[in-house]
């Protein structure tokens, strides 16, 4: 908003970061924009790479805010009001935070009974869809057959007077397929759906549009499966609604149990025996473990596995919050690995809001949703969707859902063992318990297969030591020392790879 009496501009990000905001000085020439793409366009540009941001993307796989890839450029954070008058600096003020929000929802916390608490939510996340659902232009959703999206879908074919228009991708790879879920629960619905099979030949296809597509290094290799869904519902509607969010907010993701488990185990076994623990997993490669333990029944058939129990031994510490940090990290000291670099501060770096907070849950809900969840989970569908002019609308981050959500008490998000328990609760009204209750398989691609067959020249040309000497961006070493375990099996380095593969992909669209 420019107020051309006053002069002053004011820039705003909505609350959770769902949309994008850029903005930069340098001299007396002051740039802002939603996309890198247009500050380059400026002759004033001046493009000189933040080693230290390049650090901090090696540990996330994402740039995180309020960094950006060059110097002298920063993403504003969400929930934020940028101030500035020519002549004058920036004035950043924050008009909503999380902290603010969890401290006020646990003061708010209800004392009604849990029916009604249920009714509340289920009211307001019905709400936030209708409202989504208004467009004049047509409208459908992402569907993986998730409980998120399944939910979403759900309440939209509820208030809709035609089939909703439904959009998946699927992989050959059954480890990865969550296809004929999502066609179980379109059927079941009676929804207008539609499928994608994706193959190596079409993630190569879009792999040189990255940079352009995501504008900075962006490494969540899912970018992949999520421009091609994106394209493929472009073809057929406008606006689409996601169930991104849903994880954050109502405790989903595995690894949430997964550390809290590990968190009473580690309390338990005391320090000889974690070190016990550690020596064990360590006799064996990773490889090794997997070809042991890879033919286990049911549930125990972890994909995997060896790589898992690397990661296992990594994070049997004491601490919650270094805990947490090496449960989200790729390059555990990336400091070694970019050249003449300190690592960049992020939201999260040495976060003191977590010690007001007992349950080790809802310290790392927190943590994601200043980071993780508009970094990385709504910059990858913001930019995938846009690139093909697609509108992604996202009812489950509704501040209104958020800030009742946080309200409630963690046993109406976690119970049994499992996560999202309250948007269970209300899926099951739409859907039979054997659409609902299967193992969560999140949206990822075989990258580590690929890299090792059809994708290999393509990495190996990016990863050529002597192209990395002469950019002097990276230790050439210990990039080849990765590429080298992956290739012969020793361990899956996927995504480590993929951060630099990204990078080095991005480095020569831009840079070069």
């Amino acid at each position: 908003l420019w107020d051309k009496e006053e002069k002053i501009l004011y820039l705003v990000r909505d609350r959770l970061g769902i949309k994008p905001l850029y903005w930069g000085r340098f001299g007396g020439l002051f740039l802002f924009g939603s996309e890198l793409k247009a500050l380059r366009g400026h002759p004033g540009w001046v493009p000189e790479i933040d080693r230290n941001a390049l650090a901090a993307y090696l540990r996330h796989n994402y740039v995180p805010t309020p960094h950006s890839i060059y110097k002298n450029i920063f993403k504003l954070q969400p929930g934020c009001i940028l101030t500035f008058k020519p002549g004058g600096h920036p004035d950043i003020h924050q008009y909503w935070n999380m902290e603010q929000v969890i401290s006020q929802g646990k003061d708010r916390s209800s004392l009604a009974d849990e029916e009604a608490l249920i009714r509340n939510m289920e009211d307001i996340i019905e709400e936030a869809v209708c409202r989504r659902m208004i467009s004049d232009v047509p409208l459908g959703a992402f569907l993986s057959g998730g409980i998120d999206s399944s939910l979403i879908v759900s309440l939209m074919q509820k208030h809709s007077e035609r089939p909703v228009k439904t959009y998946t991708i699927g992989f050959s790879e059954p480890d990865y397929n969550e296809a004929e879920y999502a066609g179980k629960v379109a059927a079941h619905l009676g929804t207008d759906h539609h499928e994608f099979y994706v193959t190596p030949d079409d993630a190569m296809k879009v792999i040189p549009d990255l940079p352009d597509i995501y504008d900075e290094p962006f490494s969540d290799s899912s970018q992949i499966p999520t421009y091609l869904i994106s394209k493929l519902t472009r073809q057929h509607v406008t606006v689409t609604l996601t169930g991104d969010g849903g994880d954050e907010v109502f405790a989903g993701y595995s690894r949430y149990f997964l550390a809290d488990r590990l968190d009473r185990a580690i309390r338990l076994m005391g320090r000889p025996g974690r070190h016990v623990l550690q020596r064990c997993i360590n006799l064996c490669s990773a490889d090794l473990w997997s070809k042991i333990l890879g033919h286990l029944p049911g549930r125990l058939n972890i994909p995997q596995i060896g790589d898992k129990l690397y990661k296992l031994a990594d994070i049997l510490i004491d601490d919650r919050y270094a805990r947490y940090i090496k449960l989200v990290s790729h390059w555990d000291k990336p400091d070694e690995i970019v050249l003449d670099a300190q690592e960049a501060n992020s939201a999260i770096s040495n976060n003191q809001f977590i010690t007001t907070m007992t349950e080790y849950v809802e310290q790392m809900q927190y943590l994601d949703t200043i980071s993780y969840l508009h970094d990385d989970i709504l910059t990858k569908v913001d930019r995938a969707s846009m690139a093909v002019s697609l509108e992604a609308r996202v009812p489950l981050l509704d501040h209104k859902v958020v800030e009742y959500a946080w309200t409630l008490p963690l046993s109406m998000k976690i119970r049994d063992g499992k996560g999202k328990w309250l948007l269970r609760r209300m899926l099951g009204k739409y859907l039979p318990d054997k659409l609902i209750e299967r193992p969560k398989m999140g949206f990822a691609i075989p990258i580590h297969k690929w890299l090792r067959g059809p994708l290999r020249d393509w990495a190996e040309s990016l990863l050529d030591e002597r192209k990395l000497a002469e950019q002097g961006y990276l230790d050439p070493a210990r990039v080849r020392e990765k590429w080298t375990e992956h290739l012969s099996g020793k361990r899956n380095w996927q995504y480590y790879l993929w951060d630099i593969l990204m990078f080095q992909a991005w480095h020569e669209r831009w840079m070069e």
